[in-house]
């Protein structure tokens, strides 16, 4: 019996199970999981079962010999061939290893203390490690995001990510870093099958490329001169994979800005060496200007069709003379193609200018620093199509020192002084991306930061050291032709006359004006105004 203020309790009746089903489904569960994780990880799973069965079958010697095998074999394949061996052998397996003994073990702990991991329906939910591929210095994560995640909240956190993995340095990619392999041969077809599939785009991914092994310590020695250039890859400096970073020069212009001393005369003399065999075949025509009296470029004058290092009127008139040179290709060119294409007889035109703020922003003579700025705003903004291309270099990448900064489409940060010069060297958020062209150690000499083709993340890289006994040695192999410096007497000799074309029949009209109105204005002046 219960009386009033007593509290009523009750229990759901209890369902016991007996002590065999409960087995029965521990057993079921963990082998369902088992054959899951064997279905996930084939190679592995093959393995223990063939090394299983040498085993049983030839006991010790059947695992010993077929082990020393397989390292002989490895060995010649890295001798011959290191790259494909990282590729296909070294990569995977160090990746597999470190995914389960280096990331795995830390992963939640890291997700969660840089913010990373989130809550849904009372659980904790965190990025899923999906796969670690790994080379000479890098390991690549493949994270599959949390739903609602974007790629900017692990940029903004990967100083965060980096030091939680016990390293210095993780780049954030929102698509797969580097491109599609070139196929050749009878299963290119295939191949380039399996690298759609591969390369494909998929938005709920993240790649976290994690430098083990800063790779860019060392000097990169100058890249061998092509006899004929490759005007859309130009080896200029080595990635942090250990892969070379080609420029693609045609149709565009470029832009290095960098402090003193960060390295800009390595970005430059780095393009200067790959153009050598078409600067002495003539396909490519160097036209410098050195406002800092040579001190850079003077080396290398053999090899520029034009040099100008001390007048500034000097430098001036060669800026108004490539603009000629733009205004005949246009007039020649229009209606023809729409991306010049060089050749010997109608070559490359490249002006490359150091310290750009020196004509830009530092000139006294107010005149001819507005003449400057207008030959060089004409070249940026119409000279890419038709081959007249701009090199420049400066160190203070603000508006009022570089007003037309956003006509390079091609842009290399070295290190810079301040982190807001970041963002206006490479674009909006690129340091946010990853991209602390500002925390350049002191021996980075060389390093900088590049956007990569055709996606807005930024990649860490280090050009050439080009040395002056170098310089000295192209200079003497690699000299302009004698008759580089006479590409303005084609202007004028092939352009073609402008057509001449007869006025467009035009209809009569009346007066604008009524008659009455135009009687009365004639009256008052007298029929002057006729």
């Amino acid at each position: 019996m219960t009386s009033a203020g007593d509290l009523v309790v009750f229990r759901p009746k209890r369902f016991a199970l007996p002590m065999w089903a409960v087995l029965l489904g521990l057993v079921l569960r963990w082998s369902g999981r088992a054959i899951w994780w064997c279905l996930r990880h084939p190679v592995a799973t093959g393995s223990a079962v063939v090394a299983l069965w040498l085993f049983v079958e030839f006991g010790w010697s059947g695992l010993v010999v077929p082990l020393v095998l397989a390292s002989t074999a490895s060995a010649v394949w890295r001798w011959r061939d290191e790259s494909s061996w990282w590729t296909w052998l070294a990569g995977p397996l160090l990746g597999s290893f470190r995914r389960v003994f280096v990331y795995r073990r830390v992963w939640r702990e890291a997700m969660t203390l840089c913010r990373l991991a989130d809550t849904y329906d009372h659980r904790p939910v965190l990025p899923q490690l999906l796969r670690v591929r790994s080379d000479q210095a890098l390991d690549v994560l493949t994270v599959r995001m949390v739903r609602g995640q974007t790629p900017e909240q692990f940029q903004a956190v990967s100083a965060n990510l980096a030091y939680a993995f016990g390293r210095r340095h993780v780049r954030v990619y929102s698509e797969r870093p580097g491109d599609p392999p070139t196929r050749t041969g009878h299963a290119a077809w295939l191949l380039r099958f399996v690298d759609r599939v591969r390369y494909r785009d998929r938005p709920t991914l993240v790649y976290l490329a994690v430098v083990r092994t800063d790779a860019l310590r060392t000097v990169v020695p100058p890249f061998d001169v092509p006899a004929v250039p490759d005007f859309t890859a130009l080896p200029l400096a080595r990635r942090e994979d250990l892969r070379p970073w080609s420029l693609h020069l045609l149709a565009t212009h470029v832009l290095v800005g960098g402090a003193t001393r960060s390295g800009k005369g390595s970005v430059l003399w780095s393009l200067v060496r790959v153009l050598g065999g078409g600067i002495e075949s003539g396909l490519v025509r160097l036209w410098v200007i050195d406002p800092k009296g040579g001190m850079e470029f003077a080396l290398g004058r053999p090899m520029f069709a034009r040099f100008v290092c001390k007048s500034f009127e000097a430098m001036a008139d060669l800026l108004d003379e490539a603009v000629t040179v733009l205004r005949e290709r246009q007039t020649r060119l229009a209606g023809t193609v729409r991306v010049h294409t060089p050749t010997e007889a109608d070559p490359l035109v490249v002006v490359v200018v150091d310290e750009m703020a020196a004509l830009t922003a530092y000139l006294q003579d107010v005149e001819l620093r507005k003449r400057i700025a207008s030959s060089l705003g004409l070249l940026l903004s119409q000279g890419a199509g038709v081959g007249v291309l701009v090199v420049a270099a400066l160190q203070d990448p603000r508006k009022d020192v570089l007003p037309f900064r956003d006509l390079f489409p091609t842009r290399i940060a070295l290190g810079l002084t301040e982190a807001s010069q970041v963002d206006m060297v490479l674009g909006d958020g690129a340091r946010a991306r990853g991209a602390l062209a500002d925390q350049m150690p002191r021996w980075a000499k060389g390093v900088g930061y590049v956007i990569l083709d055709g996606t807005p993340d930024p990649m860490r890289v280090r050009f050439s050291y080009v040395s002056d006994d170098d310089i000295r040695a192209m200079a003497r192999q690699y000299p302009a032709p004698a008759h580089a410096a006479d590409i303005l007497a084609q202007v004028g000799r092939e352009t073609a006359p402008e057509p001449a074309r007869p006025p467009l029949p035009r209809k009569p009209s009346g007066p604008l004006l009524p008659e009455s109105l135009r009687n009365l204005l004639d009256r008052d002046t007298g029929g002057e105004g006729r």
